[in-house]
């Protein structure tokens, strides 16, 4: 395995054991869930969105380190983002595991060592669970589809 293999296994790693912003925020302006019926992975997302820009991010839920790492890289990346930056962003990290010929996105920044989960179509679903819940979130739905 490359250096940089291993260097991004130890973020997904880290942000498994020690998920950033895993926490309920309440209250919240909008929240929704998310579940993954083929693995069981479960996240809930709460949103604070002030105006057009998303001030707090925070999430909780069981899941594979896959899952648990993109709902915590997700949180850092999001604050402070607009509605349109945030979409615009997941947007860029779907197509990223969704086409294995797509160069890296500078402007996914940490969202970025999960690049490999392309070579796994199985595990899509585990890395995008919780940014389906934030945009059903951000939708007024309270349930994620990941359709």
């Amino acid at each position: 395995m490359s250096e940089l293999s291993d260097l991004y296994q130890e973020v997904i790693l880290d942000h498994n054991r020690k998920p950033r912003n895993f926490r309920a925020i309440d209250p919240c302006s909008h929240d929704a869930a998310g579940y993954n019926p083929l693995c069981g992975d479960q996240v809930h997302v709460y949103v604070n969105v002030e105006g057009d820009r998303i001030k707090e991010v925070g999430f909780q839920g069981e899941g594979c380190a896959i899952s648990t790492a993109s709902a915590s890289i997700m949180t850092e990346s999001l604050e402070g983002k607009t509605l349109a930056e945030a979409e615009a962003l997941f947007q860029s990290f779907h197509a990223l595991l969704v086409d294995s010929s797509r160069p890296l996105d500078a402007n996914l920044g940490k969202l970025a060592v999960l690049a490999g989960v392309r070579d796994y179509p199985s595990r899509v679903k585990c890395a995008t669970l919780a940014w389906h819940a934030l945009h059903a979130a951000l939708e007024g739905e309270s349930e994620a589809s990941s359709e």
